[in-house]
């Protein structure tokens, strides 16, 4: 995955699956596209030039992951939820 590649914008309702695991700081279990598997706590959720992140602790260390090079995420809340585009 390139960071300069143009940004596709996720599916609505990953979005916001997304924004309430931040707000209640859930642990995701994540796999992103080119197959890397994290297990993070969520923080929150950026925007800057267009793109979308997902800020991530991973470990004590914080990490933006693009929302477009999320493949999948998971929660016991949430169930797993399998990233789509708009």
């Amino acid at each position: 995955m390139l960071m300069n590649e143009a940004y596709k914008p996720i599916n609505c309702d990953d979005y916001d699956n997304l924004e309430l695991a931040c707000q209640k700081s859930w642990m995701l279990s994540l796999e992103l596209k080119d197959g890397e598997q994290l297990k993070a706590k969520a923080k929150d959720m950026v925007s800057r030039k267009n793109v979308e992140y997902l800020e991530i602790d991973l470990s004590g260390e914080t990490r933006e992951l693009r929302l477009d090079h999320i493949a999948r995420f998971s929660h016991p809340e949430l169930g797993t939820v399998v990233v789509s585009e708009e």
